[in-house]
């Protein structure tokens, strides 16, 4: 019998053009060869050219769903995204104490590209708290770093570093020393990573792809990272893996829809693991 490859679980919207949230997740679960199972904590109404509406699930919908899978299966990582209410964060947050040595990668989304708010302003604050205790990454973006340590967008590297040693340090008080934060500089004139790990800073250098199809990088790059970390990889080679990834899914992505098109995320299928 074939051994069975890492469970990696998303917690997330539901895009119902695939191109972010939870489909989007499994489509990258597959691609970095794990099994994927997903728990939906709100439905949005959404294509390309993007989101009109939220409607965040019940929290008892959602709990029921995790208490089910859990039963089921072990996870071999949690990649949690978009928790729409402040009130499904602290019960996910509280599910979590059940999942103890399982790595979380928490994608602090807050708001689509297009500017729709997708976590209330008590979600916000769960974040800065108590769930930057218990998530063992997080992956913000420039504009994210900032949201979340009341700041302004990081605008150079030492910029950078400065706002992540700043979310280093509120993790630290709520007793989380451990923290591996990863800033995405995608929308920056350089667009490099940055990793931190204790004292170490990790640059990652990117590159501009010209293409229109940009939505879901930020859920594509933190589901590759928590597959990869599944998979047994460090945080240097687990980084470099989603990077890679993410890079070679927008330089063979192709239209689908008017406005901001989604990733390829099946390229290495169709093209080969060479970005």
């Amino acid at each position: 019998m074939q051994s069975s490859p890492p469970i990696v679980l998303s917690i997330a919207g539901y895009d119902p053009s695939a191109g972010a949230g939870v489909l989007a997740d499994l489509k990258t679960f597959a691609a970095a060869g794990v099994y994927g199972m997903g728990c939906i904590t709100a439905l949005t109404i959404q294509s390309t050219q993007g989101v009109r509406r939220m409607i965040a699930l019940a929290p008892s919908i959602v709990i029921e769903t995790l208490d089910c899978l859990a039963e089921d299966v072990c996870f071999g990582a949690i990649k949690v995204g978009m928790l729409g209410k402040g009130d499904i964060a602290r019960v996910v947050l509280a599910w979590l104490d059940g999942q103890k040595g399982v790595p979380v990668v928490l994608d602090p989304v807050l708001k689509s590209s297009s500017g729709k708010d997708l976590l209330d302003v008590d979600g916000c604050e769960v974040l800065r708290g108590a769930w930057l205790a218990r998530a063992d990454w997080i992956t913000p973006n420039l504009a994210e770093v900032a949201a979340l340590t009341g700041t302004f967008s990081p605008t150079s590297r030492a910029e950078t570093e400065k706002a992540a040693r700043q979310l280093q340090g509120m993790a630290a008080v709520q007793g989380n020393v451990a923290l591996k934060i990863v800033v995405t500089g995608g929308h920056a004139a350089a667009p490099d990573d940055l990793l931190l790990v204790g004292d170490q800073c990790q640059w990652f250098a990117g590159e501009h792809i010209e293409t229109t199809c940009t939505h879901g990088t930020g859920c594509a790059f933190s589901s590759a990272l928590a597959a990869r970390i599944a998979r047994g990889d460090g945080p240097s080679a687990a980084m470099q893996a989603a990077k890679d990834y993410v890079t070679g899914a927008l330089r063979h992505a192709y239209p689908a829809g008017k406005g901001s098109g989604p990733l390829n995320h099946s390229w290495e299928k169709a093209y080969g693991s060479k970005v």
